[in-house]
């Protein structure tokens, strides 16, 4: 059994450390963290507009029970049809019999976080399906054979040297390459596969009740060529993305752009509403949802934790995040990281094996106040915390050395009995490891407290 939290401390030490790494991943972030504050210096009342969206989010997961068969009643109006996934495995296998019953042998995907969850790729090849991720981002970390490493931007950790000399090992391209010289290769290599794949899947950033649709926003217009050329288009969205009204993207649409990338917009923003028609040009033969659940039904039922569920994957609490912005994305092993990763992982995929990121904060709130639908994360962390001592998941040194804590501070007698001397060997005995090579332990003063205040009254 892989025991995440001592991988996690060990890639955590070892990313934190690494000179090169931090200066890649902070310029990025701050080129970002540059953009997000112009893009959201644009809204007359921007306070406004996340109450609005929290205000709306909060009915979705009121009325999920409502609004989630009222789009696949209107959806499949429109000829799509709508698959329920409870898990990953049943996701992929219903995706992998959509394919098989095509005769399918390639896919082509744009950027799905979704996807990720399901390890899609890695399951298709399995199955002797190719597959060929779209994004540019996604397209290199799959050339790599890695995990995106940020929900927004996969790559975020890679220079432009890295990628150019990716680029001259696969396909001989110039070291030297321009960032436009490499985008044009890519752009090369890519199309032919949008104009020859069997199938082609996407995520869907909102899915829209009453007209039966779902929304995709893009800047590169990969998810328009995915969902153009093949004959089937796969969406596999997760059942929290659902927004009541199609009226409600004119408020989702510019705090996710804004937020995630500085824009006003994104570049692209498109509407699907099943396949073609008769009276239409282009578009799939068939379309198909699939609405995922894979744990967010256990996170749905935590009143006071389901906040969750609102995220609309910005990425801005990943870049205020003073953790993430040291450790990076790959050291989580989740599919979505950072400060949202680290509240609703342990829902979908279990707290015991991932309680120990509740615990990768400092508890600043910046991740909060960056938050678009005012998402109370720090209190999430806190909650996550709470849940896994309820639920007997802390070692037994933790659980005595807490209870050791509780009874020292609750007596002045048993707090004034340790003099300096003894404190600091307490701590350089039993903290010494735990506190890090990097850091000298603090010295504790000789004297206590109590004393200190009695000599100098």
């Amino acid at each position: 059994m892989t025991n995440f939290a001592e991988e996690f401390q060990v890639a955590s030490a070892e990313k934190a450390f690494d000179p090169g790494h931090r200066k890649i991943i902070n310029y990025n972030i701050g080129k970002y963290n540059a953009a997000v504050e112009r893009g959201i210096s644009k809204f007359h009342n921007l306070e406004n507009s996340r109450k609005k969206a929290h205000v709306i989010k909060w009915r979705v997961m009121e009325n999920l029970d409502r609004l989630l068969p009222e789009f696949e009643a209107n959806f499949q109006k429109k000829g799509g049809k709508v698959i329920w996934a409870n898990d990953a495995e049943e996701a992929n296998r219903e995706i992998l019999s959509i394919i098989k019953k095509a005769n399918g042998k390639t896919v082509i995907k744009s950027k799905s976080m979704t996807t990720e969850e399901l390890d899609l790729n890695e399951f298709l090849e399995k199955n002797q399906i190719e597959t060929v991720e779209s994004d540019l981002g996604e397209y290199i970390v799959q050339l790599l054979g890695q995990k995106p490493y940020h929900i927004v931007t996969p790559a975020m950790h890679l220079s432009k040297e890295d990628i150019a000399k990716l680029f001259h090992e696969r396909f001989q391209t110039d070291i030297h390459s321009t960032p436009e010289q490499l985008t044009q290769k890519a752009r090369e290599l890519l199309r032919e596969k949008y104009t020859t794949a069997d199938i082609g899947i996407t995520g869907g950033n909102f899915l829209i009740a009453d007209t039966g649709s779902i929304a995709l926003t893009e800047n590169e217009g990969n998810a328009r060529l995915t969902t153009t050329f093949p004959k089937i288009h796969i969406a596999v969205v997760g059942i929290e993305k659902i927004i009541p009204s199609i009226t409600d993207l004119d408020l989702f649409w510019p705090i996710l752009s804004s937020h995630g990338t500085g824009q006003n917009l994104t570049v692209y923003n498109t509407i699907l509403g099943g396949p073609r028609q008769e009276n239409e040009t282009d578009g799939p033969e068939e379309m198909y949802v699939i609405l995922l659940d894979n744990g967010r039904t256990n996170l749905l039922a935590k009143k006071e934790e389901r906040q969750g569920l609102y995220c609309i994957r910005c990425g801005a609490c990943l870049n205020a995040c003073p953790v993430y912005k040291n450790i990076g994305g790959h050291t989580y092993e989740t599919t979505y990281s950072g400060p949202i990763g680290s509240i609703i992982t342990p829902s979908l995929r279990g707290v015991e094996k991932f309680k120990h990121l509740s615990y990768a904060s400092s508890l600043c709130g910046k991740c909060s106040e960056v938050c678009p639908v005012k998402i109370e994360i720090h209190k999430m962390l806190l909650l996550n915390r709470r849940d896994a001592v309820e639920k007997g998941f802390s070692t037994t040194v933790e659980k005595w050395g807490w209870k050791g804590w509780k009874n020292a501070m609750m007596k002045r007698s048993m707090m004034d009995m340790f003099g300096g001397r003894w404190k600091n060997r307490f701590m350089k005995t039993f903290f010494k490891k735990s506190w890090g090579q990097h850091r000298a332990l603090p010295e504790v003063e000789k004297q206590s407290f109590s004393k200190l205040w009695a000599e100098r009254k």
